[in-house]
């Protein structure tokens, strides 16, 4: 248990606030060997100041490397902008149907993410666009082919991880037909199951195929699939369809948990427990207090200690974070960010203005 207690913070991805690594979060990697952290727009200044950001974060390691992650997709879900290449919504590249030119993004984003330090990207979405859905998905979604969004997510997927960023695919069974904003509310998507196993998981299917890094879940209740409880926090959806009958291997990570589909019924710190216990494995807290983070992981223990969560979910999801963290961040990590020269020329070329000139010509 002591072991478990130090390393529990492996399953848990941060927000927090500023342009620095705040000592409170360096307190709570000392104290729980966080898993990583999330960047948003509010700790974005200059890429240069990413850079040495994300490197900061690297050196909060102790046994395992920390994950520096984003949602960097293009279009509106983009927290890095100029100077780095601002991409057109994947709709745009959806539209064109050309793999090679979605290759050229996919190298030219991970390049630009490799400059400055991150390692995991929240993407891409593999929703299938609904037409007359709540627009929270809309443009991001790349076509409203299930086909398409397979095929075109799969190159998206390998691209990004050949180049060494971990891919999310996301939102696992499928967003794209949501009429509701889960930020805000529980949406529930009535298709039977046939529908949604045919249509809305066959991009998952695809990226799954492709070795995906991590799939992220749903805060959306399918009845058809469990009456009970929204994707996130449902057994059925995460072990035996997503775990069991769609292979995936990989991690499967919450989307935030602070979001108002799930924060309507549950504590942030109940809701932990629950996706653990139907799961998942990664844990995303976007929000900055790092009194609430380090709430849920003393939840966390609480609930193996009094026996509502089994001590071999956690080991279980432990192992799985090392097998997919030596796949991506094994190898020898820099001694200091890139700064300068050296960092401009990596961000925003001519080459990769022209890739997302191309996408916008749909």
């Amino acid at each position: 248990m002591r072991t478990l207690h130090h390393h529990v913070g492996q399953l848990v991805v941060a927000g927090f606030d500023g342009h620095v690594v705040p000592t409170e979060l360096r307190a709570l990697a000392r104290e729980w060997d966080l898993g990583g952290v999330v960047l948003f727009g509010r700790n974005v200044e200059a890429a240069e100041q990413v850079a040495e950001l994300a490197f900061a974060v690297e050196q909060l390691s102790q046994d395992v490397p920390l994950w520096v992650s984003i949602d960097q997709e293009g279009g509106r879900v983009a927290r890095l902008r100029a100077p780095f290449t601002e991409w057109p919504p994947m709709a745009c590249l959806g539209r064109r149907g050309d793999s090679g030119l979605a290759e050229r993004f996919a190298a030219a984003l991970a390049d630009e993410l490799s400059a400055v330090g991150i390692t995991l990207d929240f993407a891409p979405v593999l929703d299938v666009h609904h037409p007359g859905a709540n627009g929270v998905i809309g443009d991001r979604a790349l076509s409203s082919d299930p086909g398409e969004v397979g095929r075109m997510g799969a190159v998206i997927v390998e691209t990004l991880q050949r180049n060494g960023i971990a891919a999310c695919g996301k939102h696992f069974p499928g967003h794209g037909d949501a009429r509701a904003d889960s930020h805000h509310e529980l949406p529930v998507i009535e298709h039977p199951p046939e529908r949604l196993r045919e249509w809305d998981m066959a991009p998952f299917r695809a990226a799954v195929a492709a070795g995906v890094a991590g799939v992220m879940t749903a805060h959306i209740l399918y009845p058809a699939l469990d009456p009970e409880q929204p994707a996130t926090l449902s057994r059925t959806i995460v072990r035996q369809i997503l775990r069991d009958d769609l292979g995936h291997q990989g991690l499967i990570v919450t989307d935030d948990l602070e979001m108002g589909a799930i924060a309507q019924t549950h504590t942030v710190e109940r809701a932990a427990v629950a996706a653990l216990a139907a799961g998942c494995d990664t844990l995303l807290l976007c929000g900055a207090s790092v009194d609430r983070h380090a709430s849920v992981l003393e939840a966390l223990i609480r609930a193996v200690e009094d026996k509502t969560l089994a001590v071999r979910t956690l080991e279980d999801a432990l192992v799985r974070q090392r097998a997919v963290k030596a796949r991506f961040l094994a190898g020898e990590r820099p001694r200091r960010p890139l700064v300068g020269k050296a960092l401009q020329s990596r961000l925003g070329t001519s080459v990769y203005r022209a890739v997302a000139e191309e996408m916008a010509l749909a």
